[in-house]
């Protein structure tokens, strides 16, 4: 069940709506320029005024046995599945939010190879899609490798190969990546590698918190933002997959831009949601979690010129529930709809192939 965090209404100007648009019929029948600055680049897009954006998190490819409800090699079938979808519905770019892949039992070379196997799947090959694309570092990720192994072999659409964070704008949206993947010790900041970190314990080091404060103040429109670990750490909410340290100093440089409407998150493999301070924080649902394709779960996010945003939800990922009764227009007044009852609508819909 997804949870929620109501602590604070929605303000009218930043609608927050889950739909289950068109394209949920069209995947069911169907499973059958850049401008470079310095950590910054620019999308140019066919698409005036409404940015939309293919999403999905935890990946978590391997080729190992299946561990509890995670199964690692379907995760290859899933994502071709989200690849075909997002091409046909003509997505500005692609973006995975961590964990792509999950190599704790293999060796270096062994997860490389599994690495390179679901890169050129998230390319589109055969043959390449040209959808700009881009990854979120997750601990995952850096199991078995470092950062600049994983780079080596992924790629970010106009980003420096070097860059584990980095910002881009699409129709007027500014897009930004973070990267919470550095241990502690002290007051000394070090990159997750080779399996050298805590995963309860993810921090983003003063450097970093500098250039986004910076990246923000820069920024010409609204701001989405992706990171892997969750930055909704609030009362009575202790939680292992968040970023306990410094975070409200990190959440504060969110709120004081101004500009950044909502934060979109992995990591923890349930969907969850809360609205802290004016932001939402969006928490998917993992593509590894549970067997066969009616378990897949991925979403388009689309940001439209009054700043609301659609969450357009497929497979599994239609299927999160809040625990409140919330209404499926949107989270700005009365409670009116179950999610219960949209998501056996959606499901009868997709077992009828319609």
């Amino acid at each position: 069940m997804m949870s929620i965090n109501r602590s604070k209404i929605p303000s009218a100007r930043r609608n927050w709506v889950i739909s289950r648009r068109v394209f949920l019929k069209s995947s069911a029948a169907s499973l059958a320029g850049l401008t470079a600055l310095p950590l910054s680049y620019t999308l140019a897009t066919s698409r005036p005024n409404t940015a939309r954006i293919g999403i999905l998190t935890d990946c978590h490819y391997a080729d190992k046995d299946t561990d509890g409800s995670k199964y690692y090699r379907e995760s290859d079938d899933k994502l071709s599945e989200f690849i075909r979808i997002m091409k046909k519905q003509e997505v500005d770019c692609l973006i995975e939010t961590g964990d792509f892949i999950d190599e704790d039992d293999y060796s270096e070379a062994q997860t490389i190879t599994n690495l390179q196997t679901i890169e050129q799947i998230f390319q589109g090959s055969p043959p390449p899609h040209k959808i700009p694309m881009y990854h979120v570092l997750g601990n995952h990720d850096m199991s078995r490798l470092s950062k600049s192994q994983f780079l080596s072999y992924i790629t970010n659409t106009g980003i420096d190969s070097n860059l584990t964070y980095y910002s881009f704008d699409i129709n007027g949206l500014h897009c930004v990546i973070l990267d919470a993947n550095y241990g502690k010790d002290g007051s000394t900041y070090y990159d997750y590698d080779h399996n050298n970190f805590s995963w309860t314990d993810p921090n983003i080091p003063p450097a970093e918190r500098t250039w986004l404060e910076a990246d923000l103040a820069a920024a010409q429109g609204p701001v989405l933002v992706f990171i892997h670990q969750k930055l909704d750490l609030h009362e009575g909410y202790n939680d292992d997959y968040c970023i306990k340290n410094d975070i409200e100093e990190i959440r504060g440089i969110l709120e004081d831009s101004g500009k950044v409407l909502a934060v979109f998150q992995g990591h923890r493999h349930v969907g969850e949601y809360s609205y802290i301070n004016d932001i939402h924080y969006c928490n998917l649902k993992a593509m590894v979690t549970d067997s066969g394709e009616a378990n897949n779960s991925y979403a388009i996010i689309e940001v439209h010129p009054d700043r609301s945003i659609t969450v357009s939800a497929c497979r599994n990922e239609i299927r999160r529930e809040f625990d409140a009764r919330c209404s499926v227009a949107d989270l700005t007044g009365d409670c009116e709809v179950d999610f219960g009852d949209f998501a056996k609508m959606a499901n009868d819909w997709l077992d009828k192939g319609l």
